[in-house]
């Protein structure tokens, strides 16, 4: 195994890939079954099923960035994200098993409604999955060359954790939710717990090279530094923390006025990030204003998909609303296979030959562009069931690139020894616009008659998230031409 790890062949990019994959595939699970439990056994509305799932991104906020924090400086076990992965990997599939027994448990704990009870059990899922997401992404920065052998790695994740996807959706479709959930019970932990203990992590990690206060200086997780990297999301972290607020006290939000005043802020927010500049200096291994211009393009893309993953079940219920509950369920988990099913393939096939010729970021804008249409598309011509799964391979495009190249190219803008660290805050960009989905999209939602308003906001989100790549400085040397200095593949 370890002269494979040198080689970084195949099968151990591949092996690599599986804890990512454990984690990916509980997400899977949780997408594939909780909106649908939640709406057909237990009849909450869509706002209250945000709310639910605003469970998750709360998650992310500490389990992410926290996990991220501490597994860069520790070393147990002969790893210093092995015990994460273990960890996670085992209370996964202890949370999964509890999703089908929301109602039992509420009933043996005398709770007056089962929703109290669901929040628990998805952040309990959450953190659990939080506990090892981090770790699986950081340790392919870990063991892979810087340029075109990392890319590689987080293709292979994607593949990977693709093609378990796609087993995800196609058991939910053929069966029912519940054999899903009871078949991840024992992937999970399996796909966890064996890779992890074959790869061997090394014990230093290589610093950045810092040029001056602003490119690295301090990049500790002190609260400024960290308010610091957060910069483009303020405006969504000032929501979610007003609009939980106002949740949790049971008090009603004032108007739009919350809405407006944060949306002005994150516009303001995101314009100073993204036309910030980098004062003339030439590019060094740790380059936080190119950072912050990613955080700022990738919670676009979250906003998008995020809406389609918690409530497209609503726009099924709304279109076909003779489907009945089962059919529906059957709807959702097809669609989601189409999506995975083309977002297993297209890393390998399409994306990584055209960042190699083109550029990860002018890339991955096209593919956001192409998801953007889709869902236009999804809007306007969604109609059936099988105009649905057709606009669902395009969509798949973008996803593809959402959950692979990100990643390389965040990964290649920072100190690599703190990549748990900025591995958290990165996770930053995609749960707080989560958890702004949650609660904002989900009261608006329940306001209106048309849900299929769904994919006009992904269209926006994602057509917004392409533009602001745009913005992302490519890499000269590192994208393109750092492939001939990394070591070849077998």
């Amino acid at each position: 195994m370890l002269a494979m790890q040198r080689r970084m062949s195949r099968p151990f990019l591949v092996l690599l890939a599986l804890p990512a994959s454990a984690m990916g595939f509980a997400l899977s699970v949780q997408i594939a079954t909780l909106s649908w439990i939640m709406s057909t056994r237990y009849g909450l509305h869509l706002d209250e099923i945000g709310f639910v799932w605003a469970a998750g991104p709360l998650a992310g906020i500490v389990g992410q960035l926290l996990v991220g924090i501490v597994s860069d400086g520790v070393w147990l076990w002969h790893g210093r994200r092995r015990p994460f992965i273990l960890v996670g990997g085992i209370l996964s599939a202890l949370m999964i098993l509890a999703l089908p027994s929301i109602g039992v448990i509420s009933h043996a704990l005398g709770a007056p409604t089962v929703i109290g009870v669901a929040i628990t059990v998805a952040l309990a899922l959450d953190l659990s999955i939080n506990v090892s997401f981090n770790p699986t992404r950081s340790i392919i920065t870990d063991v892979t060359h810087e340029g075109s052998m990392r890319t590689r790695g987080y293709t292979w994740m994607q593949t990977v954790s693709g093609a378990f996807g796609v087993l995800a959706y196609a058991v939910g479709g053929a069966f029912d939710p519940e054999t899903l959930i009871y078949v991840a019970a024992i992937l999970v932990p399996l796909m966890s717990i064996v890779p992890s203990l074959l790869i061997e992590e090394p014990r230093e990690l290589p610093h950045a090279n810092v040029a001056d206060d602003e490119r690295g200086a301090g990049t500790g997780p002190g609260f400024a530094k960290l308010m610091s990297l957060l910069l483009p999301l303020w405006g969504i972290l000032a929501y979610d923390l007003i609009a939980m607020g106002l949740k949790v006290a049971h008090l009603a939000a004032p108007g739009l006025l919350l809405e407006t005043c944060c949306a002005l802020a994150t516009i303001v927010c995101v314009a100073v990030t993204l036309t910030a500049r980098d004062r003339g200096v030439e590019f060094v291994r740790e380059d936080l204003v190119e950072f912050r211009k990613v955080l700022a393009a990738h919670a676009f893309s979250w906003i998008g998909v995020q809406t389609m993953f918690v409530y497209m079940v609503g726009f099924l219920q709304a279109r076909f609303p003779d489907l009945g509950a089962l059919r529906t369920g059957s709807v959702l988990s097809y669609s989601f296979l189409v999506l995975s099913i083309v977002s297993t393939l297209m890393p390998l096939l399409a994306l990584q030959p055209l960042t190699e010729r083109f550029g990860q970021v002018a890339v991955h804008a096209g593919c956001l562009a192409l998801m953007a249409a889709g869902y236009g598309a999804v809007y306007v011509a969604g109609h059936s069931p099988l105009a649905i799964y057709l606009l669902m391979a395009l969509l798949g495009v973008g996803w593809a690139a959402i959950v692979s190249l990100p990643f390389a190219i965040m990964s290649q803008r920072v100190d690599q020894s703190r990549i748990g660290l900025y591995m958290g805050v990165f996770n930053l960009s995609v749960v707080l616009p989560q958890l702004f989905v949650s609660l904002g999209v989900g009261a608006l939602l329940i306001r209106l008659e048309d849900k299929s308003v769904i994919f006009l906001i992904s269209a926006a989100s994602l057509a917004l998230s392409a533009l602001a790549w745009t913005f992302v400085r490519r890499q000269a040397g590192q994208e393109l031409g750092a492939r001939t200095a990394a070591p070849a593949a077998h």
